[in-house]
């Protein structure tokens, strides 16, 4: 990473007690100088509980998703309300990310914060100050481009009343987002009412209309079948609307799907795009996979269904010690809520530490019964012994509320060596 962008400059951040987990005896350093030295994990000065992202799984994930994209023909925008991490932003452009998803004008602030120069804003903006600062962004750097949705005739008469109060020069650029059925989520419902709120885009010389999108994770009960289903509608309202003239006005069509759990439906539904007035930029928005997990994700990746297209490998280990075996059969450690993800998933113990000669050893036997906010609830299978001081390594689920709960979380090789810190900004 280039220490003269903003992230590369987040080496720089002092070490304090802002920071959760890091050696107490590195206060006053830097990030840049503690992540120099190379410390052990387990005895290098670092408090439990810590969690810890793998260098190796994120470097395999981030060269395959690059790989993935490009050999199906497909753009990429991760969403980066993942890890909210300008460092992972900064390589996922370098891996040949064309821009980086947000869904809320918090998120997109962070990323003209550093730098990031094309945003897809999956979320309707109807915001004042939010466009009011967009606009501003536009009008001052003419090299910025931000993509957002409109859902409704209402939606895009607040966002031009909005731009055109504050003196927008530029247009904003965005694309109707068709919903995934009724009871989905956002998106308009019906081929009528996207082509109404088109209609209203027309209207609104504050705005311009550059594609269409949509999310196939709000299909309801959602099968290869039905998603397919509703991505040929999504790629027949964009054929129809093309056809009508909508996007006589633009250098290229945007049409945009895919979230972590059917790329591949979108990469086989894209690939038979017909030929349309523009050319189409095909922009895929999957963003838990540079991570990955050890729950939801591993389960519904659609590399389990295409594993000749490779796999993901989990990144994330959180790591905590026994703090107290009160009972047979039952053990604590002291991670939580305010620690490891827990809303699809409690943790799962990988692998026990000995506290004793810092060998390792499988979890077997071991599961995790709940949280609270700083103790999980180990329970034990008979015969299986923990000891106060040992650290247990659990794998995660949910990768989006896992790297919200730490501003600055260390890197690893090999397991145990820190050589890097993601910052986060949530």
């Amino acid at each position: 990473m280039a220490a003269d962008t903003a992230a590369g400059r987040l080496a720089d951040e002092p070490i304090d007690h802002r920071f959760k987990a890091l050696p107490p005896d590195a206060d006053g350093l830097t990030v840049g100088e503690l992540a120099a030295q190379r410390r052990d994990l387990f005895t290098g000065g670092f408090t439990t509980p810590v969690l810890a992202l793998s260098a190796e799984a994120m470097e395999h994930n981030l060269a395959l998703m690059e790989r993935y994209a490009t050999e199906h023909g497909l753009a990429f925008a991760p969403h980066g309300k993942t890890s909210m991490s300008p460092q992972l932003f900064e390589r996922q452009i370098d891996r040949g990310a064309w821009g980086i998803t947000a869904a809320v004008p918090h998120q997109a602030r962070v990323y003209r914060a550093f730098g990031i120069r094309r945003i897809f804003l999956a979320n309707e903006l109807v915001d004042a100050a939010a466009l009011r600062w967009l606009s501003g962004e536009l009008d001052a750097d003419p090299d910025f481009r931000c993509i957002t949705y409109v859902d409704s005739v209402r939606g895009v008469e607040l966002m031009d009343e909005a731009l055109r109060a504050c003196g927008a020069r530029r247009p904003v650029e965005v694309v109707v987002e068709l919903g995934a059925g009724d009871g989905a989520r956002t998106g308009a419902r019906t081929d009528a009412d996207c082509a109404a709120v088109a209609d209203a885009v027309a209207d609104a010389p504050s705005l311009r209309l550059v594609g269409v999108a949509g999310y196939e994770g709000e299909v309801p009960e959602p099968d290869s079948e039905r998603v397919r289903a509703w991505l040929d509608r999504l790629v027949a309202l964009t054929a129809a609307f093309d056809k009508a003239g909508r996007f006589a006005d633009v250098d290229e069509i945007v049409l945009s799907a895919g979230g972590s759990a059917w790329f591949d439906t979108v990469a086989e539904v894209f690939a038979d795009v017909p030929a349309l007035s523009r050319p189409v930029l095909k922009l895929l928005r999957s963003g838990a996979y540079v991570s990955h997990d050890d729950g939801h994700y591993r389960r519904i990746t659609p590399f389990n269904r295409v594993p000749q297209e490779g796999a993901l490998h989990p990144a994330f280990r959180l790591w905590a010690q026994v703090v107290s075996c009160p009972e047979p059969g039952q053990a604590f450690v002291n991670a939580g809520k305010r620690d490891a993800a827990y809303d699809l998933d409690l943790p799962a113990p990988q692998v026990v530490r000995s506290a004793r000669d810092g060998s390792f050893r499988p979890a077997t036997g071991i599961t995790v019964s709940g949280l609270s906010d700083q103790h999980a609830w180990l329970r034990l299978e008979e015969g299986v012994e923990l000891e106060v001081g040992d650290w247990v390594g659990m794998g995660l689920s949910h990768p989006c509320t896992s790297f919200d709960k730490w501003q600055l979380i260390p890197v690893t090789t090999d397991q145990s060596t820190v050589t890097d810190f993601i910052r986060t900004f949530f």
